[in-house]
């Protein structure tokens, strides 16, 4: 089955939709939200061949993960919590930025995630990975 561009970011849309929604403690409302959630071009890829995952992140208090890449590129969306993030690649801002929960971030293809650390001492945080990668 091949999967388009479109349908692929369509997908994700109504997912981040859903989580977001579940999170407030709402019920998704016909005809979508309000206006987008994140926006962010996608790489030039044909798809074929490709699979989509999708995982949760859990952060617990005080959690500073190790500089990493992933395969593919991908979308996060805190759930829950704060997460600090710094992401170096094309495309991309260099900054450290603090993300809170119904906040997406983008993390494009080879590109390195430096920075990784629950923002809080005290609170778990949570994220919802959404990551496109070619088949192994």
């Amino acid at each position: 089955m091949t999967v388009t561009r479109r349908e692929a970011f369509a997908s994700l849309v109504l997912t981040l939709t859903a989580a977001h929604a579940n999170t407030q403690g709402q019920t998704p409302q016909a005809g979508g939200p309000r206006g987008p959630l994140f926006r962010h071009d996608l790489p030039n890829v044909a798809l074929d061949g490709w699979e989509v995952t999708m995982s949760h992140v859990n952060y617990e208090p005080g959690r500073v993960g190790q500089p990493h890449q992933h395969r593919g590129f991908l979308f996060a969306y805190v759930l829950e919590g704060e997460v600090v993030a710094q992401v170096l690649g094309e495309g991309v801002s260099d900054e450290i930025k603090t993300y809170k929960a119904g906040e997406v971030f983008y993390e494009p293809m080879g590109s390195t995630h430096q920075v990784s650390k629950n923002a809080s001492t005290i609170a778990p945080a949570k994220l919802l990975v959404i990551n496109f990668l070619k088949k192994a």
